[in-house]
C-alpha cells in the first residue's frame, strides 16, 4: 500500500478502546487486527505537501512546504499559543478560516497522560483530542466562545498543573487513574480572579462551566516498551517489527516507536 502518511485515524469502541486506522493516501488500513504480527513502513524518500502537493525536501508543521507553512493561518504561532492571537490586529494570515476554526466554541479540559495536564481543543475534536496525546483519562471543565480565549484561560491553569505531555512517560505505562473532577474543584478556585477578569474584559465572549463525566480511554497494547527508542525516517527509510501497541499517535513496535502524525506527508510503502 503507497501512499502519503496522514495521522493516526481513531475512534473509541463501545468498550472505550481505541479502534486505530494507518491512513495511507485514499487507503486505510485497519491496525488493531495487526498487533502481534509484523508491519514494515518503507519511505520512498518523497515527501509531498499536505496543503498544495508539490514535493518538498523537508517537511514543516507537520506535513508543509516551506512557503505554505508561512502563508497558511493554520500554521500560524498562534496555533500552538492561542493567546497571542492578533486577529482584532488586522494581521491574520487567513480571516475567513479563523472565522471557522477559532471563533467557534472550544473547550479547556484536564486529562490523565502521564499525569494530570490542562489543554484546550475545538468543540468537534472530543474525545479525539486526548486520544492523539495518549490520554488514558479525560474532562472538559470549561466551554468558551473563542480559541484565544480558551488559551487564556490555559495559561492560567498552567501556572497550576502541566501543560505538556512527558510522552517518553506515557509511552512506558498507563498512569494512575486520577479523579479529574475533585482535581477541578481544587483548581478552579484559584483562577477564579482570572475568569472574573476575561468575562469582564472579553464582553460578549462566553466562559460556560461544566460538570461533565470522566472521559476513560483504552489503547491497544499488549507490551509497553522498558526503554523508549524512537524510529526516524530521515535517518532510516524502513521501520519493521512486531507491531505491540497503539498509544497516542504512537506505534510501538519491538524494535522501537514511531510518531505518525510527526512524519504527515512522508510517501511510505505500508506492507503487513
Amino acid at each position: 500500500m503507497l501512499g502519503t502518511l496522514k495521522k493516526l485515524r481513531s475512534r473509541l469502541d463501545e468498550a472505550d478502546v481505541v479502534q486505530y486506522s494507518l491512513v495511507v493516501g485514499d487507503n486505510e488500513l485497519p491496525l488493531n487486527p495487526l498487533i502481534g504480527q509484523t508491519l514494515t513502513l518503507t519511505h520512498t524518500g518523497n515527501i509531498f505537501c499536505c496543503n498544495c502537493g508539490r514535493k518538498t525536501k523537508k517537511s514543516y508543521s507537520q506535513g508543509h512546504c516551506f512557503p505554505c507553512m508561512q502563508k497558511l493561518a493554520s500554521c500560524d504561532l498562534c496555533i500552538m499559543k492561542p493567546e497571542t492571537c492578533h486577529f482584532d490586529k488586522g494581521t491574520c494570515r487567513e480571516p475567513q478560516w479563523a472565522q471557522s476554526h477559532c471563533f467557534v466554541p472550544h473547550y479547556v479540559y484536564l486529562s490523565n497522560t502521564s499525569g494530570i495536564k490542562v489543554g484546550i481543543t475545538r468543540h468537534n475534536q472530543i474525545p479525539t483530542r486526548w486520544i492523539d496525546q495518549g490520554a488514558t483519562q479525560g474532562l472538559a471543565i470549561f466551554k468558551v466562545s473563542t480559541r484565544q480565549l480558551s488559551g487564556l484561560i490555559e495559561v492560567e491553569l498552567a501556572k497550576l498543573v502541566k501543560d505538556k505531555t512527558n510522552w517518553q512517560a506515557m509511552l512506558k505505562s498507563n498512569a494512575d487513574d486520577i479523579d479529574l473532577t475533585q482535581q477541578a474543584q481544587l483548581l478552579i478556585p484559584q483562577i477564579e480572579q482570572r475568569l472574573n477578569e476575561l468575562a469582564m474584559e472579553k464582553g460578549d465572549y462566553k466562559i460556560e462551566r461544566l460538570e461533565d463525566n470522566i472521559q476513560q480511554i483504552c489503547y491497544p497494547v499488549e507490551q509497553f516498551p522498558k526503554k523508549v527508542s524512537s524510529h526516524n525516517f530521515d535517518k532510516d527509510p524502513i521501520v519493521s517489527g512486531t507491531l505491540v501497541g497503539i498509544k497516542g499517535q504512537y506505534l510501538i513496535f519491538d524494535t522501537g516507536v514511531i510518531n505518525i502524525r510527526k512524519f504527515s506527508s512522508y510517501e511510505v510503502n505500508a506492507n503487513s
